[in-house]
């Protein structure tokens, strides 16, 4: 397939192009949709096919053996991340979305305090305040324009309720590949506090050339206190599927979490079932190395254009899609940069502050888009911001 076709999604029920102009006065006619994180590209062939499949047999009835599905998710784990997974211990709940939120429900209880390092993607303390357990907001450094890890500082603002923290590994919206020693810093912080610690790594397979991923899992003295959090929604762009997976090796745990999901009568549909498993093969390993290669190249550019700007500076992707720009130099107010990007650039894109403490003086945009796409919101950001160069 080619990455640069454009593919019109207006009036299709997309959130990222049908809801910006009502969420951000950004028309979907002459404005870029740059805020939800999901590609503007079609997903692999494989894919298709599985849809495809499905729509020719014409039948969509109740889902049976997930066997294959299964070992699809051990087949990938173990290629692309040389992480070997037991199948028994996968769990499919509703994205990872509604996998925090399982994991809050059978491991927390209200008012206990769940840890985020901050800025985080943005749907972690919704269900976090929306299930009434306190959001511990525990905020990171930026050196050399990348964010750090302070423990010393993290541990002294600890209260002692705490029970869990939710890591977002690959980071979103900072682009950060966590490198092994910073994994066991959080593994040690994890167990010095002793929180359940749930790393979601749903990013894991969008890393950028030279980076690799390592799984949490890979990391000593935290099996016993660890769940992890996969999709193949981000990856392959299927994100309306709906479904991830949660992998729990401590027996314990993983009983917990059986427990609420067999209370709850959580299960899968079988679109994400199948589209998962043709995805996870040799056919999607292909696609992604050709898309891993596109958006590296799309990250040149926005980069390169946006930090032509003065006061401007976007954060090297290490992973993700997702552009994580601050304005902090321009010295902007946070009205006046965010209304030139919307209302001049005419780029609908997320607001800083939704991330988190941190997050006030940045914006996020996405660029899992075609290249034209790219380069045209490279000119329009230069051309709002002209006065500054």
């Amino acid at each position: 397939m080619s990455f640069d076709e454009i593919i019109d999604r207006r009036g299709t029920h997309c959130v990222k192009w049908d809801m910006m102009e009502a969420l951000y006065g950004v028309s979907p006619e002459d404005g870029i949709s740059m805020w939800v994180a999901d590609m503007d590209f079609r997903p692999p062939q494989c894919v298709q096919d599985a849809v495809a499949d499905m729509h020719a047999h014409g039948i969509y009835g109740y889902f049976g053996d997930d066997s294959a599905y299964r070992a699809a998710i051990c087949w990938w784990m173990q290629e692309r991340h040389g992480w070997t997974v037991d199948p028994s211990h996968i769990f499919s709940t509703h994205g990872l979305v509604n996998g925090t939120a399982m994991c809050l429900d059978a491991f927390t209880r209200e008012g206990d305090g769940v840890v985020l390092f901050t800025p985080v993607y943005h749907a972690f303390a919704k269900v976090i305040n929306a299930s009434g357990r306190d959001l511990c907001e525990l905020e990171m450094d930026v050196v050399d324009g990348r964010l750090t890890l302070d423990f010393d500082s993290f541990d002294a603002q600890m209260k002692g309720h705490e029970k869990m923290l939710v890591l977002c590994s690959p980071h979103n919206p900072g682009g950060r590949v966590w490198t092994r020693d910073e994994l066991q810093g959080i593994a040690d912080f994890a167990r010095r506090h002793d929180l359940i610690l749930v790393s979601d790594e749903i990013h894991h397979d969008l890393t950028m050339p030279g980076q690799t991923h390592i799984p949490m899992a890979h990391i000593d003295g935290i099996a016993d206190r660890l769940v992890m959090m996969t999709a193949a929604t981000k990856t392959f762009n299927i994100a309306g599927s709906h479904i991830g997976n949660v992998i729990i090796a401590d027996d314990t745990l993983r009983a917990t979490f059986a427990g609420r999901m067999a209370a709850l009568g959580m299960s899968p549909n079988s679109f994400g079932l199948f589209m998962v498993t043709a995805a996870y093969s040799p056919d999607g390993a292909k696609w992604l190395d050709e898309l891993r290669a596109y958006l590296a190249e799309n990250a040149r550019i926005f980069d390169e254009g946006i930090n032509a700007i003065p006061g401007l500076h976007s954060m090297a992707l290490e992973s993700t899609y997702l552009a994580w720009v601050d304005f902090e130099g321009t010295g902007m107010t946070r009205d006046e940069f965010t209304n030139r990007v919307t209302k001049t650039a005419k780029i609908a894109v997320n607001y800083g502050p939704t991330f988190g403490k941190g997050g006030d003086s940045f914006l996020r945009f996405n660029i899992a888009a075609p290249r034209t796409v790219i380069e045209d919101a490279v000119a329009r950001m230069q051309a709002a911001f002209s006065d500054l160069q």
